[in-house]
């Protein structure tokens, strides 16, 4: 079995994001046919279809070439206002044009929501779900990810909860699964 890319996108700009640990716990978590990298958002420009000139802004450029390099995307987002983050919406915006020429094309996905509140982030996971559709992303449908009271579940850094760590690697095995399935 060939090792997969996943492009990991944080939906999150904090550095000490509670949504970036859940990442770097999937990432430890992963078996070794999936190599799990953060590409980062934070560098962005907001997207303008006015910046889609023959020469796009240079991080539209670099960012859509690390999406269509990778075999698989793993989003993990927080929740805003009952939705995602507006990072995520620009990077989500960002690499799905031009039209026609979309980045995120065919790419098998899933969907991580975080949350300090009891419900994980459900809100944002199922409006970012609402997105993959129309982006061609067959998005892994279980197990769901809703990560809620995640701030009693790490002590910095570390994930310190046992039960969530199962769960991270029931799920991390089970998108690996989802993408040997799906990748091109």
């Amino acid at each position: 079995m060939a090792t997969r890319n996943i492009a990991v996108i944080v939906g999150s700009l904090r550095k000490e994001s509670f949504t970036r640990k859940v990442a770097q716990s999937m990432i430890e978590l992963a078996p070794a046919s999936l190599h799990l990298e953060i590409v980062e958002i934070r560098d962005l420009p907001l997207y303008n279809q006015d910046d889609e000139t023959a020469h796009p802004p240079a991080a539209f450029t670099a960012f859509r070439e690390r999406i269509a390099q990778a075999d698989a995307i793993l989003f993990c987002t927080p929740e805003y206002n009952r939705s995602v983050s507006g990072a995520l919406k620009n990077a989500i915006d960002v690499g799905s044009r031009p039209y026609g020429k979309a980045a995120y094309q065919g790419k098998p996905c899933a969907v991580v929501s975080v949350s300090p509140g009891a419900l994980g982030g459900f809100g944002a996971n199922h409006h970012l779900r609402q997105m993959l559709p129309f982006l061609d992303m067959p998005c892994m449908p279980a197990p769901e990810a809703y990560v809620g009271g995640v701030a009693d579940k790490y002590d910095g850094p570390r994930l310190i909860d046992d039960g969530t760590r199962d769960f991270f690697q029931t799920f991390i095995d089970a998108f690996a699964a989802w993408v040997e399935r799906h990748a091109k």
